[in-house]
């Protein structure tokens, strides 16, 4: 079973993208972050006749949105929402794992928390580590040790110093961070969550899903971070086989500034 986490930035504006990459990588499951489509206008029959019928989608307009698409069906769908807003950041399905017993996937997109990396000054940065402390909460109070389950999404924060270009550079910066690092690990202990790409790629290994519109040139700078994760459950660590992230969609037209992340479970 393959499934990616893509932020795709907009879905109608890179539905080419979609069916690309269902054409390279033919994942059976993609999550996607920042739709920014209300619902009902989501390109839902566009992404099924690409052969994805079966959908889960939280939109908005113009702003953030998840969606699951599965070639396979979903049951137990649903959304949550954090911090005392209705923001569309968490979407959630269960499907069958075959063998392995149902598979519960939480789509998140963690907020990106501005620029200045003080919860006093800073609104933004005060909502992502609230975010990150509620859905520490949460999945602490739903542990649960022989549950297959698997979080993925666009989560906002490279925690090691091989995640980012220059770890130096970039610890006053928001996305490294120590606190949101902090804020993540505790995230990750609670579950407990088994990082499936650092399963696979060595944590000594650089490694980037993520390249800012700002850079004139990303392949030449090559300043990116590894933004965008997707972690199991205990029982399916040792069902991970593969990871792909396909970097040369950054280079695609009119491309996200994230690109997509594939992992897949022997099922």
């Amino acid at each position: 079973m393959k499934i990616t986490t893509w932020n795709i930035n907009s879905v109608r504006l890179r539905l080419p993208h979609i069916e690309h990459l269902t054409k390279e990588i033919a994942p059976d499951i993609i999550c996607l972050q920042e739709i920014k489509v209300i619902t009902d206008l989501f390109p839902g029959e566009d992404l099924a006749a690409l052969g994805y019928p079966h959908q889960a989608v939280a939109g908005m307009k113009g702003y953030n949105g998840v969606a699951i698409l599965s070639r396979l069906p979903l049951t137990k769908s649903g959304t949550k929402d954090w911090c005392g807003k209705q923001d569309c950041r968490h979407i959630f399905a269960t499907i069958d794992g075959g063998k392995a017993g149902p598979i519960e996937i939480h789509n998140f997109y963690i907020p990106a928390g501005g620029d200045e990396p003080d919860p006093e000054k800073n609104e933004k940065f005060a909502h992502k580590l609230q975010f990150l402390k509620e859905i520490t909460k949460w999945t602490k109070d739903r542990r649960k040790k022989t549950a297959n389950r698997v979080l993925v999404g666009d989560l906002n924060i490279a925690p090691l110093e091989t995640d980012v270009w220059s770890h130096k550079q970039l610890l006053k910066v928001v996305s490294h961070t120590p606190v949101e690092v902090a804020g993540l690990n505790k995230l990750q202990a609670a579950g407990p969550w088994i990082d499936a790409v650092r399963e696979i790629i060595p944590p000594e290994e650089q490694v980037f899903s993520w390249w800012s519109y700002r850079s004139k040139d990303w392949t030449i700078n090559d300043r990116g971070r590894r933004l965008d994760h997707v972690w199991v459950s205990e029982p399916l660590q040792d069902k991970i086989s593969e990871v792909q992230i396909l970097r040369d969609a950054r280079s695609w037209e009119k491309p996200s500034d994230h690109v997509p992340v594939t992992v897949t479970l022997n099922l």
